[in-house]
């Protein structure tokens, strides 16, 4: 089709990793340029998300779309093979709620519950167990959020299935545990093990190492979002 489509991403980021996930799983072929949040974000990200000034964006012919979400449900109607959500549109609302449980309420918990300290961080922990064990209510008698194929909840859970457990090393904490969680824990197995997941995942070694460097960093940068 002789189409343009560049994402602007980081390697350590599990929201750029998702809709490199998403390309792979649809086989959609895509430049990719990798972005220096910290230090010096590129005129063209500052071009393209004027607003957020964030990544991931994803350009397809000279057209920028932002936030993860959104840009993963372009994907699924763009590219129709392999289809991310279900078909059923009661399903699809569904698969949306989670995502969107996910990323406002799960996402923050685990991650102030790692990077935070003292009173915060013991309230942010009660809250991640919280958010957790609902995740586990929903996935038990089920291999993936979407059933038997990784789909579009899987992917958005990346963060819980792969950032998670290198956060709570790093930070000493017990968060995700196979007997606090068992359910989740196997889900996370599988879906790192999976080909197309496994290839598009930063390394484990690689990232723990990034989270202890810039740890201080990150705080900051996280403290100034709030």
């Amino acid at each position: 089709m002789g189409e343009e489509l560049k994402l602007l991403g980081v390697w350590g980021s599990p929201f750029s990793r998702r809709v490199e996930i998403a390309l792979k799983i649809k086989g959609v072929e895509y430049e990719y340029s990798e972005e220096d949040l910290f230090h010096n974000k590129s005129a063209l990200l500052l071009e393209y998300n004027p607003v957020h000034k964030k990544i991931p964006v994803l350009v397809h012919n000279g057209k920028p779309i932002a936030e993860s979400l959104v840009i993963l449900e372009y994907i699924d109607e763009t590219w129709k093979d392999s289809p991310l959500l279900p078909q059923d549109p009661y399903e699809r609302a569904i698969a949306r709620f989670w995502a969107k449980f996910l990323d406002e309420k799960c996402v923050p918990a685990v991650w102030k519950s790692c990077m935070s300290v003292g009173p915060e961080r013991e309230k942010a922990q009660e809250e991640a167990l919280e958010f957790l064990s609902t995740l586990e209510g929903e996935l038990k008698g089920k291999k993936f959020f979407g059933g038997e194929t990784v789909g579009f909840v899987d992917i958005v859970a990346n963060f819980v299935g792969h950032w998670t457990g290198v956060l709570q090393e790093m930070a000493g904490v017990d968060i995700l545990t196979e007997d606090k969680f068992p359910v989740l824990c196997k889900w996370a197995e599988e879906f790192q093990n999976c080909p197309v997941i496994k290839e598009n995942l930063p390394p484990r070694d690689k990232l723990l190492a990034f989270f202890k460097a810039q740890r201080e960093t990150i705080t900051n940068f996280y403290k100034n979002k709030v």
